[in-house]
């Protein structure tokens, strides 16, 4: 499952992806239209700043909006921003690879194999899965 912290980040994005191109979004905007809380959102909104998904700016006018168009957001970057790897144990995960304790041998362990095969299924469809797909979905 995802994170409660995921699933806003996803939801705040889609709000700024309908906005794509007319301008910053105020954090309250946000959160009142998609009923989140306003200090959980501005630090879900911070990473994903520091991350390279959104810019800031300051002053009056001012707010949060995508540094790129929404087709170019991928769920699995966001989801990996949030929540940390994808794959079900780090010893199949692609960026946050790190060995079992408990694993004598990776090349033979067959939970290692099914890991592989679910972590593979998830990213078919969170690589290919972008802001312009949520704004595609019915609500």
């Amino acid at each position: 499952m995802i994170s409660r912290k995921a699933k806003y980040a996803l939801k705040a994005l889609k709000v700024l992806a309908q906005q794509y191109g007319k301008g910053p979004v105020l954090i309250s905007h946000i959160a009142e239209k998609e009923k989140i809380p306003k200090k959980f959102l501005e630090a879900i909104l911070l990473d994903l700043r520091n991350n390279g998904i959104l810019q800031s700016q300051k002053g009056k006018g001012g707010g949060y909006l995508l540094r790129m168009p929404p087709e170019e957001v991928k769920f699995s970057k966001v989801l990996r921003i949030i929540d940390g790897p994808i794959a079900p144990t780090l010893c199949v995960s692609l960026y946050f690879y790190g060995k079992c304790e408990d694993c004598v041998d990776e090349g033979t362990c067959s939970l290692r194999l099914v890991m592989e095969k679910w972590r593979d299924a998830n990213l078919a469809v969170l690589d290919q899965t972008t802001l312009t797909d949520l704004l595609n979905a019915q609500d």
